[in-house]
């Protein structure tokens, strides 16, 4: 009898295990998000640079991967590398897309697949805020310019009828420069100009006229890869939902 019993109980036990392992309620473990391998190149405010006394990358573009990765339901993970290796590293796999304030050029496009323009990027003229009398390029002839040496900036500065051009190691240098007196204007790329205003720059200075050289922009995928149109669908999401319009004015202050 004792044999009996024993045997049954095994045979109600093996049952019940029998049944749990075919699902008896029991939950499978959520699975971890798929990584969105990101390029940058860590060294180009207000877009992509290091946070103060720290390895992590903070920046327009960083933030807005990250907000474009969460939209996509991805991890992002943003490795840094040289501006020439971003291309390489997509077309070998090694990344899976790249956000560097990459200008969209017909020359690039043979290579990569571009998402939407998210920035309109170019020359911007920077004047003291009591200044209303330069309201374009042209009114800066014979005026006492200031730009960052080697930059478009400069090459703009030097095409004005009769302007002394002071360049300076950084554009701001030649912020400071304008804040003191010393120049009456500044040419300078725009996104660099908008962020020394939202730090606080705006006390002093503000931009004119319109954009000069405008370049768009652009995040790049492997050649003819559907991850440009997941990106565009998540980047159409974030624009919709105001979230775009925040990470924008926290690095460059209201939309003209």
């Amino acid at each position: 009898m004792k044999k009996v019993l024993v045997f049954l109980m095994m045979a109600v036990v093996a049952c019940s295990m029998l049944l749990t392992g075919c699902g008896g309620g029991e939950k499978k473990a959520a699975e971890p998000a798929k990584v969105l391998r990101v390029g940058t190149e860590p060294a180009f405010a207000p877009f992509e640079f290091p946070k103060k006394d720290s390895n992590e990358l903070t920046g327009f573009d960083v933030e807005l991967i990250q907000a474009i990765g969460k939209q996509m339901g991805r991890k992002v993970e943003v490795a840094g590398m040289g501006f020439d290796a971003l291309i390489p590293a997509l077309n070998a796999g090694n990344i899976d897309c790249a956000i560097a304030g990459m200008t969209i050029t017909e020359e690039r496009k043979k290579a990569v697949t571009f998402s939407d323009p998210y920035y309109t990027s170019g020359l911007i003229i920077m004047v003291k805020k009591d200044n209303d009398a330069v309201k374009s390029i042209a009114d800066l002839k014979g005026k006492r310019l200031a730009a960052q040496i080697g930059t478009t900036g400069e090459m703009k500065s030097r095409t004005v009828e009769g302007a002394k051009v002071t360049t300076f190691n950084t554009q701001d240098e030649a912020a400071l420069e304008l804040k003191n007196g010393g120049v009456d204007a500044v040419i300078g790329d725009l996104p660099v100009m908008e962020y020394y205003l939202a730090q606080g720059g705006d006390k002093y200075c503000k931009t004119v006229g319109e954009k000069m050289e405008a370049e768009q922009y652009g995040i790049a995928v492997k050649k003819d890869s559907k991850l440009a149109g997941e990106i565009n669908q998540a980047m159409a999401e974030l624009k919709k939902n105001g979230e775009f319009d925040k990470i924008y004015k926290k690095w460059f202050g209201e939309k003209k």
